[in-house]
């Protein structure tokens, strides 16, 4: 498996194109062989992309991957509530199962009132019950990737989506560079910061966790909270920037799905980091 890149979604460019017969025509001119199915409101999947899509993508070698609801919450001190994420964490398992997605991606969850390592302890409990119900339904083929969350009061820093990671070898971590730079308010800011995050990835969980994991990126506008909201290559005033990390991607050989969240350049944003990348190896 090689290195994937696409949009979560569709671009603002993808207009009236049928979904999902068109997305190769779409994609291909681009060069982008990934595509993140977004369920952030919830899974509504259309009986039309049950039926085409996994033919598509399998024909076409689009990796997909699907993007959990952004109402799951992991680290709930409510019980009831921890258990409708479970429910949700299901539906989207199905959904990416039928599908031919093998990457789910879940919001780490926040700390509300309580410490972190309270917050930490109850998003590891549900991680490890949902993955026990994956097993128990014949669903683990599909892989929990928890996300780096942006705002800074969220749970998801690097160190703490590790640690989850580290409650089941099967789980990757799903780094949002632009949630990262974002919590630490402009953080990111040489190729040393991106290789040191890689680095702690590694020292963690090893280069084959690594390898594949899963990835976001965008630049992100952020105040004294943290991330406020995505924006497009075109805006230069916030970062992160991307040739850095291409950079150590192609000198250390790491495979992972890069998805662009881009706010409605989604597409055209992901086709110019696989352009870059692509021009590493002609040098």
């Amino acid at each position: 498996m090689a290195i994937s890149f696409g949009p979560g979604g569709n671009s603002e460019s993808f207009g009236k194109r049928k979904f999902p017969e068109e997305l190769p025509d779409y994609l291909s001119p681009m060069g982008l062989n990934a595509y993140e199915i977004e369920c952030g409101r919830g899974v509504r999947i259309a009986k039309k992309t049950y039926e085409l899509l996994p033919g598509i993508a399998a024909d076409n070698n689009i990796t997909l991957t699907l993007h959990t609801p952004y109402f799951i919450s992991l680290s709930s001190e409510n019980e009831d509530t921890r258990l409708g994420s479970l429910k949700y964490i299901e539906e989207s398992a199905e959904a990416a199962h039928k599908l031919g997605a093998k990457k789910l991606v879940i919001h780490s969850g926040s700390c509300a009132k309580m410490t972190r390592e309270k917050a930490l302890s109850l998003a590891s409990d549900t991680l490890s019950r949902a993955q026990k119900m994956l097993d128990e339904k014949g669903l683990s083929d599909i892989i929990l990737c928890p996300e780096t969350m942006g705002k800074i009061n969220q749970l998801g820093t690097l160190s703490e989506v590790i640690e989850l990671c580290g409650t089941d070898e099967r789980f990757l971590p799903c780094v949002d560079f632009g949630h990262l730079n974002a919590r630490t308010l402009g953080g990111i800011k040489t190729k040393e910061d991106y290789a040191a995050m890689l680095d702690e990835i590694e020292n963690k969980l090893g280069f084959e966790r690594l390898k594949r994991f899963h990835v976001h990126f965008s630049r992100i506008m952020y105040t004294a909270g943290g991330e406020k909201a995505h924006l497009t290559f075109e805006d230069k005033e916030y970062g992160p920037q991307y040739e850095p990390l291409m950079e150590l991607f192609y000198e250390r050989g790491l495979e992972p799905t890069v998805i662009c969240e881009s706010a409605g350049t989604q597409a055209e944003d992901a086709a110019e980091m696989k352009k870059y990348y692509e021009g590493l190896k002609k040098q």
